[in-house]
């Protein structure tokens, strides 16, 4: 069995640290390392849409720069395939199929679900499509028989109803899909990581993010403004390290080279945090060693982004084909599909003679 690579992200703004992190970072690293078979990455688009009906010009512009992000990330078209979700019909067909295989209260057990229409305001009124697209999920991922999902922690119960789609196809029908498997964050202090806010999840819809295309001033506006420890009043004070964002992001980001170049009197992160801890380190210096690990991060992911930006439409050009390579993978797994359901009714050679015998005088 091919070994295969699929993750992607709504379109609903700039990519943030979050998905560097969570995801974006780990996959430019394993499509340098070349282990797997194929690898595609794309823009949910239709997933976007579920709750930016009214508003589909949010999705429209934000597809050039979720590319740009990806790009200067370093994914490359040459050796990923970048797609748009809603180009490729197939998926939407397939996801009509597996809603008939999982309930109601199955979807609705679902934590994702439920934190996502928290978020929202959507207990009393919910959409639909936004409600099923667990299973429109579960459909981007069997189509192209992924067998890895690098995601963030936050994914995890999406996956497991992914899981259980495929195998509940596979028991009804034949063995046409393959089940998943999740790749977590190696750093698991950047599974979930907090906004600048402090809040358990960095969101766009939140306010709370450094986006990877924020310049090196706004990137140290907002570490300026980030939460600490409220405990921390004075100087000489204990400080405490868990729940305090500052060391969070530390913990996600920062390597001894840092320290060395930044704040040679720490030798890691361990030494910082227990000077911290005893007190006598005061929040601003720890912001500032922040900043300027996160700087030098993004600064060549800036200025590739400014070299792609200068040519615009090859952007679309490489999704263009991305989408049509991408369309062609997945319409060779839903003529399985559609074989393994017996729909497939014009290809059914015995179907039409079994018929035509039928009615024969």
């Amino acid at each position: 069995m091919k070994k295969i690579i699929l993750t992607g992200d709504r379109p609903t703004g700039k990519l943030h640290l979050g998905h560097y992190v969570g995801s974006l970072r780990r996959r430019v690293q394993l499509q340098n390392e070349g282990d797997y078979d194929r690898m595609f990455v794309f823009m949910a688009d239709v997933q976007a849409l579920t709750d930016n009906a009214d508003n589909p010009e949010k999705i429209r512009q934000n597809i050039i720069e979720v590319a740009l992000d990806y790009l200067s990330a370093g994914l490359d078209p040459a050796r990923c395939t970048l797609y748009i979700q809603s180009q490729i019909p197939e998926l939407a067909e397939l996801t009509t199929y597996l809603m008939n295989l999982v309930t109601v209260s199955r979807v609705q057990r679902n934590p994702t679900v439920k934190t996502e229409i928290r978020m929202r305001n959507f207990e009393a009124n919910i959409p639909v499509g936004f409600f099923c697209y667990p299973v429109s999920q579960a459909a981007d991922i069997a189509a192209f028989k992924a067998t890895t999902i690098p995601v963030g922690e936050d994914q995890e119960p999406m996956i497991e109803l992914t899981r259980e789609l495929v195998r509940r196809f596979n028991q009804v029908y034949r063995e046409v899909l393959v089940e998943p498997n999740i790749m977590l964050p190696e750093n698991t202090t950047a599974r979930r990581l907090p906004g600048t806010d402090g809040k358990e999840k960095m969101s766009k819809s939140l306010g709370n993010c450094i986006y990877l295309s924020d310049d090196a001033e706004t990137v140290w506006q907002k570490v300026k403004g980030m939460y600490t420890d409220p405990l921390h009043i004075n100087l000489n004070d204990p400080g405490h390290v868990e729940g305090n964002a500052v060391f969070t992001y530390l913990d996600a980001f920062a390597t001894d080279q840092d320290f060395a170049d930044f704040w040679p009197e720490f030798k890691t992160l361990d030494e910082l945090k227990a000077a911290y801890t005893h007190g006598g380190i005061g929040d601003m210096k720890c912001k500032k060693l922040l900043n300027s690990v996160i700087n030098r991060m993004l600064e060549p992911i800036r200025e590739r982004r400014h070299a792609f930006e200068q040519d615009v439409p090859e952007i679309f050009n490489i999704l263009r084909k991305g989408s049509e390579d991408a369309r062609e993978a997945a319409s060779q797994t839903m003529d399985e599909v559609r074989k393994a359901m017996q729909i497939d009714y014009f290809n059914d050679a015995a179907l039409i003679q079994q018929q035509a015998e039928k009615f024969k005088k």
